[in-house]
Parts: C-alpha cells; sequence; structure tokens
C-alpha cells in the first residue's frame, strides 16, 4: 500500500494584542532587559576577542545565564527560552558577519542596540497558548487578543512585537500545503516602476506608488520633527510617532497589494517565471526611490510562498538582454529599445510594447525548447550564459 506524500511549510499568522497598562509596563521592561542581555553579551564577545583572542559562543554566553539570574534577580522575570533566543540572535549576527567578510562583501559588525531598536521578543519552542480572547504568554499572563482568521496547523513560535505604540503577535505554524487545481497556463512577468508588472498575455498592472503619494504628508511631519531638536521632549517624541505611523501605513498598503497580485497569479497559472533581478544593487542607482517603492524583493518572496503552498513553480531567469532582444524573431540589439515604452525590431519590424516584448521573452527562456503554452509554441532562448532557477517548487 503506497502512502501519500504530504509537504509542509512555515504559514506566519499576525494578530493585534491590546495589553492592560499593567502588562503594557511588563512588556516594556522586558524588552528593556533583553536589548541589556544583547548588548552585554555584544561587549563580551568583543572585550573576550580584543583582550584575550577567544571567541566566545553562544553555548558559552548560554551557560552564564543561571549566573546572571542569581546577580540580576529581574532576568527571572522573563522566560528562560526568551533570554535563549536573545544570544541566538546575536549569534546570527555574527555567523552573518563572517559569512559576507568571506563572500568580501561589506561586513556590517554587529552593532549595540538602542532603546527604540529592540521592538520584539520571541518564544521559540514552549511557553505560550493561544484561545479566541486571549493569548497566554508565560512570565506575562494573559492578554487580550483579537483573533482575524483561524491559525492552521501547529504552533512552532511565537513573537511579541510593538510597532509604533501598539502590540502584535505573529505565529509560524507549520501547515500542510493545499495545492490548487491545476489551469495548463505558464506566464512571464516583467516587472517594472511604470507598471508594476506586465505578464506576457498581455495583461497590465498599475504601479499604485504608495510612497509617492504619501510624500507631502511625509515632508510635513518630518519638518515638524526637525524643528523640535530636543530629542528628550514629549513632543518630539509625538512628532516622530507620527512619521513612523505614516511609513508604516505605506508598508502596509504595499504589502496588502502585493500579497493580492501574487495570489492572483499563483491562482491564474501553474508556472510564474520573472527575471532574477539584484534589487539590492538597482536600489542604489538614481531610480532608487522608485524602486524601493515598489517593492520587488517583497513581492518575489511572497510569490515563491503562495507558489510552494499551492503546489506551482515560479522559475527566475537570468535577465540579460530580455529587454532588447526580438519575442517574434530572436534578434537581439540595444537600438530594438525605441523608448522606454516601445520595442521596434529592425530585423523583422516587429513591434509592441517593451514590457509585453520582455515578458515574452521571460517566459520563452524559463521554458524548455518546443514547449507549448496556450497551445502556442515558444522559441527558446537558452544559451550556456542563460541560466533558470527554480524557486518554490511544490
Amino acid at each position: 500500500m503506497t502512502q501519500i506524500q504530504t509537504t509542509t511549510h512555515h504559514k506566519a499568522f499576525k494578530f493585534r494584542l491590546y495589553p492592560t497598562k499593567a502588562q503594557e509596563l511588563v512588556l516594556n521592561e522586558q524588552l528593556r532587559l533583553c536589548r541589556n542581555l544583547y548588548n552585554c553579551a555584544l561587549q563580551e564577545r568583543r572585550d573576550a576577542y580584543k583582550k584575550a583572542g577567544v571567541t566566545r559562543t553562544y553555548y558559552d554566553q548560554q551557560n552564564l545565564l543561571p549566573e546572571i539570574k542569581e546577580a540580576l534577580p529581574e532576568y527571572k522575570e522573563v522566560y528562560s527560552q526568551v533570554l535563549q533566543d536573545v544570544l541566538k540572535r546575536l549569534d546570527k549576527a555574527f555567523k552573518a558577519f563572517f559569512r559576507r567578510i568571506k563572500e568580501g562583501s561589506k561586513p556590517g559588525y554587529p552593532r549595540f542596540q538602542g532603546h527604540d531598536r529592540c521592538d520584539s521578543i520571541c518564544y521559540p519552542q514552549s511557553g505560550f497558548s493561544v484561545s479566541d480572547k486571549t493569548a497566554y504568554f508565560s512570565k506575562i499572563g494573559n492578554i487580550k487578543i483579537k483573533l482575524h482568521r483561524p491559525l492552521e496547523g501547529k504552533i512552532k513560535t511565537a513573537t511579541i512585537i510593538r510597532d509604533c505604540g501598539e502590540w502584535y503577535v505573529s505565529y509560524v505554524c507549520e501547515v500542510e500545503a493545499q495545492p490548487l487545481p491545476t489551469t495548463g497556463n505558464a506566464v512571464g512577468v516583467d516587472v517594472g516602476t511604470t507598471w508594476f508588472y506586465v505578464t506576457s498575455d498581455g495583461e497590465y498592472e498599475p504601479n499604485p506608488q504608495y510612497q509617492k503619494r504619501t510624500l507631502k504628508k511625509l515632508r510635513v511631519a518630518q519638518r515638524s520633527v526637525s524643528r523640535k531638536p530636543n530629542k528628550r521632549s514629549r513632543r518630539r517624541k509625538k512628532a516622530v510617532q507620527r512619521v513612523a505611523k505614516l511609513h508604516r501605513k505605506v508598508a502596509r498598503q504595499r504589502l496588502d497589494f502585493h500579497h493580492k497580485a501574487a495570489r492572483r497569479l499563483v491562482h491564474e497559472n501553474d508556472v510564474i517565471a520573472h527575471e532574477d533581478l539584484n534589487v539590492s544593487g538597482m536600489g542604489r542607482g538614481n531610480l532608487a526611490r522608485s524602486i524601493h517603492d515598489v517593492g520587488w524583493s517583497q513581492f518575489f518572496q511572497i510569490l515563491a510562498s503562495k507558489a510552494e503552498c499551492a503546489g506551482k513553480k515560479v522559475i527566475r531567469v537570468d535577465p540579460k538582454f530580455t529587454s532588447q532582444r526580438c519575442s517574434k524573431c530572436g534578434h537581439t540589439c540595444k537600438e530594438n529599445r525605441v523608448s522606454q515604452a516601445k520595442f521596434v525590431c529592425l530585423a523583422c519590424g516587429h513591434s509592441e510594447n517593451a514590457d509585453h516584448n520582455a515578458a515574452k521573452n521571460i517566459l520563452a527562456r524559463a521554458l524548455p525548447s518546443g514547449a507549448k503554452v496556450s497551445g502556442c509554441a515558444m522559441p527558446s532562448l537558452r544559451s550556456p550564459d542563460h541560466t533558470a532557477l527554480a524557486v518554490g517548487q511544490g
């Protein structure tokens, strides 16, 4: 008898918390203690290497937690695994630092955390539970929660987050994949700043430009901050909060748009191809503001996650010459791109929207030679220097 193999993946669920005044004081105090532990552990690692050439590991510092609790009784009011997770975060930061050194990129040594840079505590395994109206956390108690949608699967971790004076909890759950019915469609997606994306099927998704719409309000709010030089004043803190809330609104609008756009693509297609862009490098050029506003990296990550859950496939292809090659005859030269929006092939005279032409090339590059999509045979653009990477396979 054959067994049906099921695949699982991690899915995050974020809910609003409504702590009482007393609970909010406890949460803020725990954030302060965790920040101090992080900074002290960082100081110990730095001094041990500078003065004695000794490397302090995560396990060395974890074994000192009982002594810390004896010397500083306030740390007994923080759940033990929360303190361990703080040291794991520091260890992860150092591992990333050494990895960047080996890669030859900018190292970015781990830095000390200020009072406004530590806004979350994590329960990595246990010490938490949730019901319809309350969420329980060890050493804190029951906090009112708004479950706007049901949890799925098995809860693995719980992270309490402070965001602009509001409190949230993010549960990471292990859920089984739920494959969607196959459609037999494959699509190439060309992303941009004028249009958010253009597909090989001729679908044009407008770019909402949420940050650009909010720039006027952001300028006014930021000027209000700059006119209050005393960083300890309450009026300046309120002005800073106004700026933070505007940025949070833009981020939420962009996230909601990305989820809806990715879900639509996954529901309508079995294979989705897009360019493997170096977004971080592009974000340092002349179009930095527009590129950060459109948020390609976040969209690609969400798209891959939804495709994996739905049993669909996302393929990332080499972006070289996709905007200069004719999707009809294959002729490639930069003169084919007449303008930002228009493509005219100098060899065969084929003319169409430049982004639509690029989307067709992206799809052709992702598919094997002669593969048929929606009844049409697509030309192959594969070459030794054009590679395709499969991401999010179901």
